[in-house]
């Protein structure tokens, strides 16, 4: 029976995912080209990237609307609604608008399969072509060359930097990524990096493919001081600048690479300071070091990489608390765990670990043994899930505490409802 309502879509979709993935972009550009989804936009912008995606589109997105002109956006993945990964004009698809996108996906697709988020990301593309929007912003899911969102053709291309993640994909070092992430790069395109230390596989692979390259802290740099914050580009030379309201000195890089994008493409969508200005101080992005609640403090993250949690753990350091820092912590059983609690051990007092589901989650004991390697002193307790690991994080924070909430979207999904 034809599904009805977006969960029976979910469902159905992810029973269509095939147990082997087979890598290339072959099967899903079959379809589009059934679906007419070759142009999607006037200006399409692809942000890749190991960490700060999110951020990049949100900062992209914000600054475009606050100019005038139509966006449509995709993210992934969610954090509690399967909506929240398209964006048109600011505001989340509907139920029916994803339905239908879906059902439109069905239909061409025929007899090829597609992997879960292949058939997400047709659907957004259909939904973010059919609004017809000044300019399109899409995340790439993993890596770059073979992911479902390189099939669609950049007038800039971000990636937003390089480190170790999902290494049985992508490679087991920044080299390796990097070459991975410059994929989405095109001929006589714009090409940013945000990383200060990029990789030169990276920057070779932008000289073949005769991308246009800016890299950060040589081309640009967005820099702030107790007096304000200033952008140097090609063309723009902005001071004055608010603060970013995204928290961490991290955020700042993510702040000039949107702005280095919204540089390149200047001549078909000119932006003034001021409405740049107005967005980057009012931008804000779900568990990004979020402060979802004030006494005790409690901070959502989905840092989930050793890149992510050394940035968690300096903000921590930038924004210091009166008493302790419990951390919950759910995660995937195929990341660095240890890597990821080790950038973070002299900066938590009492770690409170959950399991997340199986296949992909790893247990909470699992977690435990991953600690005691690196501190077998350090305190802790473990609960069948983050939502009772959470809660008696809180039972135990006094006022002035800090609790923080990280390790994967699905841990801080789980913990958000119990915050509303």
């Amino acid at each position: 029976m034809k599904p009805d309502t977006l969960h029976s879509w979910l469902e159905y979709i992810e029973s269509l995912h095939p147990e082997t993935i087979e890598l290339g972009l072959d099967r899903i550009r079959s379809v589009a080209k059934r679906m007419s989804l070759d142009k999607i936009a006037a200006n399409t912008i692809l942000v890749g990237g190991t960490n700060g995606k999110g951020s990049v589109v949100a900062l992209l997105e914000s600054i475009y609307l606050a100019a005038g002109y139509s966006v449509g956006s995709y993210t992934s993945p969610h954090l509690l609604r399967y909506n929240e990964r398209v964006h048109i004009n600011g505001a989340e698809v509907t139920d029916q608008q994803l339905c239908g996108a879906f059902d439109q996906v069905e239909r061409a697709r025929e007899e090829t399969q597609l992997t879960y988020f292949e058939f997400g990301t047709l659907a957004a593309a259909y939904l973010v072509k059919s609004a017809k929007p000044d300019v399109a912003i899409l995340e790439v899911g993993l890596g770059g060359r073979l992911d479902a969102v390189n099939l669609f053709d950049p007038d800039v291309a971000i990636v937003t930097g390089v480190d170790i993640d999902h290494s049985d994909w992508l490679g087991e070092d920044r080299e390796s990524i990097g070459y991975e992430k410059a994929g989405i790069f095109r001929k006589e395109k714009p090409a940013i990096c945000g990383d200060v230390d990029t990789p030169s596989s990276l920057v070779n692979t932008a000289a073949d493919l005769g991308a246009d390259l800016y890299l950060q802290g040589r081309d640009f740099a967005f820099e702030c001081n107790s007096q304000g914050c200033r952008f140097r580009g090609v063309r723009l030379e902005w001071d004055g600048l608010r603060q970013p309201a995204l928290i961490g000195q991290h955020q700042r890089l993510n702040v000039g690479s949107a702005l280095m994008a919204v540089d390149c493409l200047l001549s078909s969508l000119p932006v003034n300071q001021a409405d740049a200005a107005s967005a980057i101080a009012a931008t804000g992005v779900s568990a990004r070091f979020q402060i979802a609640r004030i006494s005790p403090e409690v901070v959502l993250d989905v840092a989930h990489n050793p890149q992510a949690t050394t940035a968690l753990a300096r903000t921590c350091g930038e924004r210091p608390v009166a008493g302790s820092t419990f951390a919950v912590v759910g995660m995937m059983r195929d990341k660095a765990i240890a890597e990821i609690l080790g950038a973070l051990t002299s900066t938590v007092d009492h770690w409170y670990f959950g399991s997340l589901p199986a296949p992909r989650g790893a247990d909470a004991a699992m977690l435990e043994d991953a600690l005691a390697g690196i501190n077998s002193k350090a305190a802790c307790d473990r609960f069948a899930d983050v939502t009772s690991a959470y809660q008696a994080a809180l039972s135990h924070a006094k006022p002035g505490d800090r609790i923080l909430v990280f390790g994967s979207f699905v841990t801080v999904g789980a913990i958000m409802p119990a915050l509303s």
